[in-house]
């Protein structure tokens, strides 16, 4: 069994660090323009002006079951859906508001149809909600706001109470995981609080310009949700650690740790297939299949989930960009993925070659050499000598054939060493991202 333990947490995290692979969905009124979740705030566009995009809402396309599918064949053994993001609009059916799905032309619950799809696949079901609200009356005006910089933004911040909000956000999160049958993972986003002596964006604006778990009231938020489903799944992005941490378009380089108690923590990389998290049309940064793949595997060979980011289109189906970028975790997870799920942390006993990463089963029966950068002819590991009982490339379940102690080729100065142990390769790369060897060890 695997040596690592990891802090306890509130919820049940069992599931989640097997199944190690994720799906992220950003889908809003912001797919429409198609140029960046973040535009209303970025062009500082007013509810007036917004208001076309709700007006023309109508994803036609939608198919949840083909999400749900294209999810589990890239391997995903989850999903994380944008049930409302930063612009206010919420795809589910709440009776706390008029702006929502069902009054778009549309008409129908999108969380709804999402939920039962997913589930049916046989994937676990999340929910993202944003703490943040630009829509909302009394949402307060910050420095994230898209009427921050008008001439009476002060004026029209008058009488917004965080108060009426935050119940606003109770009773929400209370419908979502109420109506829509067991949820996973809750997936809060984000804090931003004014630090104590930090200059406020403008000095009207309330909390400093920022937000944080008191504005939330991110315990009683948090309270509800337990209250109501238990084993849920939180994140800590309410400013209140809970089950799982976040790094967001970053590739961590190690396990991240509790930064107070030094305790190893259950986290998740998320990322995008490009530079935006809604559909982008003109966004031209996509990641290689080759990043795509080591983003995945170094995400794991550290102890994380990985969580990536799909953002449809506004008539609801995935673009090209997109259906091609989950076809290389197909291609691959198919597979490779016995190194993926169950499987964590190589033990520190175990050092990885250069170019390679490490995964081992939770078991620690097996464990995995990652192949980053294919070597020639030969890959030596130290410290491996009689532990092996057999080895093999993932993908095809070919013999790699091992000698100890020495290379057993005839070349003056090769490296030798009790306990290294030889791997003999083909000259040429098999035709894999990042080939496998899976090693049974004794």
């Amino acid at each position: 069994m695997s040596s690592y333990v990891r802090r306890k947490t509130p919820g049940n995290t069992d599931w989640f660090v097997h199944d190690r692979f994720g799906m992220f969905i950003h889908f809003g009124l912001y797919a429409l323009p198609a140029r960046h979740e973040w535009i209303k705030t970025r062009e500082k566009i007013s509810e007036e002006k917004y208001q076309k995009y709700f007006d023309n809402f109508n994803p036609d396309l939608f198919d949840a079951k083909e999400w749900a599918r294209q999810a589990k064949e890239a391997g995903m053994k989850y999903a994380v859906l944008t049930t409302k993001h930063h612009e206010g609009f919420c795809l589910f059916d709440s009776q706390y508001t008029d702006y929502k799905v069902t009054n778009t032309p549309y008409g129908k619950d999108i969380v709804r149809e999402y939920a039962d799809a997913f589930r049916e696949a046989g994937l676990h079901v999340g929910f993202y909600y944003s703490l943040i609200d630009w829509h909302h009356p009394h949402f307060p005006i910050d420095r994230l706001h898209p009427r921050r910089d008008d001439e009476d933004a002060e004026q029209q911040d008058k009488g917004r109470d965080m108060k009426i909000y935050a119940e606003y956000m109770r009773n929400q999160v209370r419908e979502l995981l109420t109506n829509y049958g067991k949820i996973d993972v809750l997936w809060f986003d984000f804090s931003y609080s004014t630090k104590p002596g930090e200059t406020p964006y403008k000095p009207w604006m309330q909390f400093g310009g920022g937000k944080g778990k008191d504005q939330w009231e991110a315990e009683e938020l948090i309270k509800t949700a337990r209250e109501l489903q238990p084993e849920i799944m939180i994140d800590n992005r309410t400013e209140i650690d809970q089950d799982l941490w976040t790094p967001e378009q970053y590739q961590p380089m190690s396990w991240i740790r509790h930064k107070e108690t030094g305790e190893l923590v259950t986290w998740e990389a998320c990322q995008t297939f490009s530079g935006s998290w809604g559909y982008y049309r003109d966004e031209m940064s996509w990641k290689s299949p080759k990043m795509l793949i080591d983003m995945l595997i170094n995400t794991v060979s550290i102890g994380g989930n990985f969580l990536m980011n799909v953002g449809p289109t506004s008539r609801g189906y995935f673009d090209h960009r997109a259906e091609d970028a989950l076809k290389v975790y197909n291609n691959w997870m198919k597979y490779n993925s016995r190194s993926i799920y169950g499987c964590t942390m190589a033990e520190p006993e175990f050092v990885a070659p250069r170019g390679t990463r490490l995964t081992q089963s939770e078991d620690g029966k097996r464990l995995y050499i990652h192949l980053i950068e294919y070597p020639y002819a030969f890959l030596e590991m130290n410290n491996m000598a009689g532990k092996i009982d057999y080895a093999q490339f993932l993908h095809d379940g070919s013999e790699i054939l091992f000698t100890e102690g020495k290379s057993g080729h005839f070349s003056e100065g090769a490296t030798t060493g009790d306990n290294m142990v030889f791997f003999k390769l083909p000259q040429t790369q098999p035709p894999v991202i990042d080939p496998v060897i899976e090693i049974i060890l004794k």
